[in-house]
């Protein structure tokens, strides 16, 4: 119990002092994660809009995929981009294995299934309440997509903070792809892995807190951005 409260005394001091080993996991884990959100958005909102308003052959098994996809597994993922990136692999030759780029491609597949489907689902409400408006406007489902993201956007916002919270919090499929290289690929999730089997509590418990400050402000967000979104419907009825 003494090298517990001893070990979480020291992690607090490590955070006080802005400590560089621990600025630059810390940072390291913000930039991947947020570079495989911005990926993923792009990729994932305007799909997910065009899942909810345009019917066209196909687009049930395309959501069906996309919603099969949201479970993947995280390790599968992982080991299938090590497959793409590795030396054999179709795109061995770019030489991105053990990278940061690979480790936000492997992100943002992972999380790409889960902003398209929830995309789809929040954007398909806001559809069935304002076809007739748009329609009327001269608009058609495609075209009217970048209007219901606008008139979305706090809905949505609360997607992109689910996504970006499991982003962050993912280990296993970092781990293959990054491989957990010093002050390349060492991200808060596997330097906590690390340092717990070395014994080194110190750091371990430090970005163990910063993890979940990180997870609380991103829950606050979202419940913020959710109250906001149905403030705004509220208003429109």
């Amino acid at each position: 119990m003494r090298s517990l409260w001893e070990a979480m005394a020291t992690a607090f001091d490590l955070i006080w002092s802005f400590d560089p080993a621990l600025i630059e996991i810390v940072g390291l884990s913000l930039y991947i994660s947020f570079t495989a959100l911005l990926l993923s958005a792009v990729i994932g909102l305007p799909l997910g809009a065009l899942l909810a308003t345009k019917t066209f052959p196909g687009r049930q098994l395309l959501i069906a995929l996309v919603n099969a996809l949201f479970g993947l597994p995280a390790v599968v993922v992982g080991l299938l981009v090590y497959l793409m990136l590795s030396r054999t692999g179709p795109l061995g030759a770019l030489g991105l294995l053990y990278t940061p780029s690979a480790m936000i491609i492997a992100q943002a597949i992972l999380i790409t299934p889960l902003v398209t489907a929830l995309a789809r689902q929040t954007l398909l409400s806001f559809w069935e309440e304002y076809d007739e408006q748009l329609r009327s406007l001269g608009l058609t489902p495609v075209t009217a997509i970048p209007t219901l993201l606008w008139e979305a956007r706090f809905a949505l916002s609360v997607v992109l903070l689910a996504a970006f919270g499991r982003a962050i919090a993912e280990v296993g499929t970092v781990m293959i792809v990054g491989g957990n290289i010093e002050h390349v690929t060492r991200v808060m999730t596997t330097s906590i892995a690390l340092e717990t089997s070395k014994g080194n509590l110190n750091l371990a418990v430090a970005l163990g807190i910063v993890l979940l400050l990180i997870s609380l402000s991103v829950n606050l967000l979202s419940q913020t951005a959710s109250s906001i979104s149905v403030r705004n419907q509220g208003s429109t009825a």
